[in-house]
């Protein structure tokens, strides 16, 4: 690509271009997630609420009116008599536990009350457990069945008053189910897909309550949850490691972002406790690669911080001339929106609407740059900016991805520099996106269920601690 100087053509490298467009894609990643509400995590699924009335074993069963509690209104005869109703959803699978429980008002005449989980095709007229793709555990005997007439001894037997709870247990892979709040046992999953969390009911008058979450649960799931997430942990750090690593690589985070102050703190701390990594001959890079530019990193990622944007634009013309006198880069974009952010932040209207004509108005009508243009001057039409649909833009988040942007503009320069990428990201960014990879392979394996990990959630959260 090549841009126009007076009368000379010069060639743009390729490096700058690739740099300053990946912050551009960051600016309009972050745009989107606030727009649409992000929360962290966006897989949200909906719960199920009630019973699904609309696919049950008909004559057998009434619900209530409340759609929460079913009885046995006839007389069985045979197998096929079960009063057999599912959830009107799915049970969730993008989270670490999914769990429901039930209320055993009347064991009725045999006791025949089972819970579990069932396929979207399980035959509504058999007990969970008795058919394929289904699982259930029954109070009359106290066993567990899967996929056949067979049950295996599992639990005791529970009655009327008793509260019985199914769960699913998507890190380990388990169904779990429990009595007056204890744990009974577990299985192993073998079920893949989505799955109907089910009751069923078996002889004269027997009548359960189903509580899909609308009310505490007798069970301390927030515990069971803590506790599952707790052996996870264990898990990880059973995983041998390098001596040190860690302090390698929160080292090589601080240097690659020029928090000059807070390495020689970190620096100070350590010394004394943990004996010095040399991390560079670990991975093959080069140490001149992180500590190229520190001070002048430190410098004006503080002054960006602090919306100080006509001194940072001042020492990046005194230290760094090739990379600020085009004033057309995505560097120089990013950080003119930002002048114009913090007058509005301060509320200079005027004086930003005029820096808004002289600085912004040559960016309208480039398709690289006019959305987040127009993000900026729509700042002006809110009466209180900060509260409307891109009030994101005066958070102190906006400014990081700023200094980031002349951060890795700034070691772009280094001539030791062996590949461009590594001005993007630190050791610990690229091993939490090797984590994140890893984490989408496992998940797939499973069908997809579980928590998924967020890398952008840990990159924020890491930068605000």
């Amino acid at each position: 690509m090549k841009e126009t100087n007076g009368n000379n053509s010069v060639e743009k490298p390729d490096q700058e271009q690739d740099l300053g467009l990946y912050f551009l894609e960051l600016c309009r990643r972050k745009v989107k997630e606030e727009l649409e509400d992000y929360d962290g995590d966006d897989e949200k699924e909906e719960s199920p609420t009630e019973l699904n009335t609309l696919n049950s074993s008909g004559g057998f069963v009434v619900v209530a009116t409340d759609k929460l509690s079913v009885k046995y209104v006839n007389v069985n005869l045979h197998g096929h008599d079960v009063g057999v109703i599912q959830a009107n959803r799915v049970a969730p699978m993008k989270r670490i536990v999914y769990y429901f429980e039930i209320t055993v008002k009347d064991a009725g005449v045999k006791g025949q009350v089972s819970i579990g989980f069932t396929s979207e095709n399980f035959k509504m007229r058999r007990q969970p457990g008795w058919e394929a793709n289904s699982c259930g555990y029954h109070g009359d005997d106290g066993l567990l069945y899967r996929g056949q007439g067979k049950g295996e001894n599992f639990g005791p037997t529970y009655t009327t008053g008793d509260i019985v709870g199914a769960g699913i247990n998507y890190a380990a892979q388990e169904f779990f189910f429990t009595k007056n709040g204890r744990v009974v046992g577990t299985v192993y999953k073998d079920m893949k897909g989505p799955l109907f969390p089910t009751v069923a009911v078996h002889s004269q008058n027997e009548e359960v309550h189903v509580n899909f979450g609308q009310k505490p649960f007798t069970f301390d799931l927030k515990e069971f949850e803590a506790q599952e997430r707790m052996k996870q942990q264990v898990k990880i750090e059973d995983i041998p490691v390098v001596p040190n690593a860690s302090y390698g690589i929160v080292r090589s985070y601080l240097l690659h972002y020029g928090y000059e102050d807070t390495l020689d703190s970190f620096d100070l701390a350590s010394r004394s406790t943990v004996p010095p990594i040399n991390i560079v001959q670990d991975n093959g890079n080069d140490d001149q690669e992180t500590t190229y530019a520190l001070n002048h990193r430190k410098t004006l990622r503080q002054l960006i911080r602090g919306g100080e944007i006509d001194d940072a634009f001042g020492k990046l013309r005194e230290w760094y001339p090739q990379i600020a006198e085009d004033n057309t880069s995505a560097m120089c974009f990013l950080l003119h929106c930002q002048k114009f952010i913090e007058l509005v932040r301060v509320g200079a209207l005027e004086e930003a609407v005029k820096y808004g004509r002289i600085e912004l108005s040559s960016f309208f009508g480039s398709p690289v740059f006019e959305d987040l243009v127009q993000e900026c001057v729509a700042l002006l039409a809110y009466e209180r900016p900060s509260e409307s649909a891109v009030g994101y833009l005066l958070k102190d988040s906006q400014r990081e991805i700023v200094a980031d942007t002349v951060n890795a503009m700034i070691l772009s320069t280094n001539p030791n520099l062996k590949e461009a990428k590594n001005c993007l990201h630190s050791h610990l960014e690229r091993l939490l996106r090797q984590l994140t990879a890893s984490c989408l392979e496992r998940r797939s394996l499973s069908g997809n269920q579980g928590e998924a990990f967020q890398l952008q959630r840990v990159l924020i959260s890491g930068k605000r601690s």
